[in-house]
């Protein structure tokens, strides 16, 4: 019996992210996303993993330190990429599910 692949490459992306908490988006779904940023080669990513997070553990944040790093939101736009909250469009990288844990990478597009 052949063995079901590991890694899947998805095409049904979160609607909108929105900010519930220091490092912590929300889908529309209601499940819960860490996230991490990364700069590679002067590009500006951010990498989003699905976490199950209690709701009683995420403390909502308006901190001037996380308003003026990530966006507040994003929203699914056609094309495969997302307009945050100020503006920018974000490319995705891309979206897979390895081992039951999904993954996203966005990336800021130039002149955006």
């Amino acid at each position: 019996m052949a063995e079901l692949p590991s890694k899947l490459h998805l095409t049904s992306h979160p609607i909108c992210l929105r900010i519930r908490g220091t490092s912590v988006y929300e889908d529309d779904k209601k499940h819960t996303w860490l996230h991490l940023v990364m700069e590679t080669g002067g590009v500006l990513q951010v990498r989003l993993r699905q976490e199950k997070i209690p709701s009683g553990h995420i403390a909502l944040t308006t901190s001037p330190e996380t308003s003026s790093t990530m966006p507040f939101m994003w929203t699914l736009q056609p094309g495969d990429k997302y307009l945050d909250s100020i503006c920018r469009f974000w490319r995705i990288v891309h979206h897979i599910k390895e081992n039951g844990m999904k993954e996203m990478i966005l990336e800021l597009m130039e002149h955006s």
